[in-house]
């Protein structure tokens, strides 16, 4: 997907490794906007309020 197969052993790993932590940070970054915009509703919603 990235052509990262094409690289040496080391190389990919640290190549993955960033991947994975990219993803993580995009994620909390995500689901972090996500409970901002809709936290107190669900919160709200699940109470009965």
């Amino acid at each position: 997907m990235f052509g990262i197969e094409s690289l040496s052993g080391n190389a990919q790993a640290v190549a993955l490794v960033g991947i994975v932590l990219l993803e993580a940070i995009i994620l909390y970054i995500g689901y972090g906007g996500l409970e901002q915009a809709f936290g107190d509703y669900v919160v709200d919603l699940l109470r009965g309020e």
